[in-house]
């Protein structure tokens, strides 16, 4: 019997959610997604320590303001990160725009640009990059225009269908909709436990999911945020899954027989919903999960940039 993650593999993309290269190297997932999170736990491994060293210098050569250039390291330095993976996945590699960016639509265009263009000076075209924007309206507007761009995006911090909705009205790439983060806020909130069949967020993944094949959208659905394997278990036969290398370790080392539990050919009917930007806000509202997630979910990113330019600062003072 094959473990259960070369049974996930032979009906679902699997993708790391890590920039641990170790990690990576040993696992071959086919695509890699980062965050501000990552990045940071990433940089602060020997791995990444010549990198860190040659942002810094790169930094002190760089005019305009201290947090221009602040800003400008970081920024290198996620690219850093996101390149190191581009060299050992065949597939794709998400890297976030700044979290304090999600209500700015313009500015977070720019900011995609930018991370394409920092991407093609390292020789990674943009068909090996995914741009990773917050499911906010703004930060999906902006998708729809890089879209059109041919800057595949992907976006995250998705937790309702009314955002899934949205993004398939936009033609985003691909959407990942949270399994774990929604499970913490029902055991919190009910002070239930859940199985793998009645987790919220597994349940939420297979409607958006139902939901797309239902209506023939192509966007890709990549669940993510797991806390257990059993999430993945009953999502196996979804588009995408991104995993940590703890879960992809645990899901290697299981000889059990894996069931395919999402499939295009068993879709249920589910009519084509449109949404603007009034409903839009007013459904995202009216599900108290998702505004909360969402919220949480930006500040908790947005700490880590704050983080990483901290760490950057303290580094261009030393140096």
């Amino acid at each position: 019997m094959t473990s259960k993650l070369e049974q996930l593999r032979s009906m679902t993309t699997v993708v790391a959610d890590t920039g641990d290269i170790e990690a990576v190297t040993r696992l071959k997932p086919v695509d890699c997604t980062t965050n501000p999170t990552i990045v940071l736990k990433a940089l602060g491994t020997p791995m990444f320590a010549d990198a860190v060293k040659e942002a810094i210098t790169w930094g002190k050569t760089q005019n305009g303001g201290s947090d221009a250039v602040i800003a400008a390291v970081a920024d290198r330095l996620a690219i850093s990160v996101g390149a190191a993976l581009a060299n050992i996945v065949p597939g794709r590699v998400s890297t976030e725009v700044d979290a304090d960016l999600s209500f700015d639509t313009e500015a977070s265009i720019a900011k995609a640009r930018g991370i394409i263009a920092a991407y093609k000076e390292r020789g990674i075209e943009r068909d090996r990059i995914l741009i990773k924007l917050a499911s906010t309206w703004e930060g999906i507007k902006a998708a729809e225009v890089l879209q059109t761009e041919g800057i595949d995006c992907n976006l995250t911090l998705l937790f309702s269908k009314a955002q899934a909705i949205a993004c398939a009205d936009a033609k985003v790439f691909l959407i990942s909709p949270f399994v774990g983060r929604i499970l913490d806020w029902y055991k919190k909130s009910t002070g239930e436990d859940y199985t793998a069949e009645t987790d919220p967020g597994v349940i939420s993944v297979r409607q958006i999911y139902n939901y797309y094949k239902a209506n023939g959208i192509e966007t890709i659905v990549m669940g993510a945020s797991f806390r257990n394997a059993g999430e993945i278990e009953a999502l196996a036969g979804c588009d995408r899954l991104t995993i940590s290398p703890a879960l992809l370790d645990e899901l290697d080392k299981d000889q059990g027989k894996l069931e395919r539990k999402l499939s295009p050919d068993n879709i249920t009917e589910d009519p084509f919903q449109p949404i603007d930007e009034k409903s839009f806000r007013w459904m995202l509202n009216e599900d108290a999960m998702a505004t909360e997630k969402l919220a949480e979910g930006i500040r908790s990113f947005a700490k880590d940039l704050v983080a990483l330019r901290t760490m950057v600062k303290k580094e261009l003072a030393a140096a």
